[in-house]
């Protein structure tokens, strides 16, 4: 499915300027945004989803994985952006890189470049 990076499901508008920036649908694709990031681009998606967690996991569970409509999938890649996304600015200073670690960049899961939800359905 070919998903529109400008909408969401209604109520949700208020996270539409994030979408063009985080929402991929990938693994791959939403790790090489997050290698990219600054400490501020962290810090705007953190506080734009995290109060509204509840209302887009609720949304979410609504949906069937199979047959998401095109705002229903930028909701649920979002939420994954918001997930992989939170450590970096909750555990390590808004930085792109986890310390003491390995280059993350050089882990590329065989099963990142299938979409989320498609990974999930397996």
């Amino acid at each position: 499915m070919s998903v529109q990076t400008d909408t969401l499901p209604a109520g949700f508008e208020d996270l539409v300027p994030l979408l063009a920036h985080w929402a991929r649908q990938t693994e791959n694709l939403r790790s090489d945004i997050r290698w990219k990031a600054s400490a501020e681009d962290f810090k705007a998606l953190y506080e734009a989803v995290l109060p509204r967690l509840p209302d887009i996991l609720g949304a979410l569970e609504a949906c069937p994985l199979e047959g998401m409509s095109a705002a229903e999938e930028n909701l649920f890649n979002l939420a994954a952006a918001f997930a992989e996304a939170a450590p970096h600015h909750e555990l390590y200073g808004g930085s792109a890189d986890v310390p003491f670690s390995f280059a993350a960049h050089r882990f590329r899961p065989g099963h990142g470049d299938l979409p989320s939800s498609a990974r999930i359905l397996r």
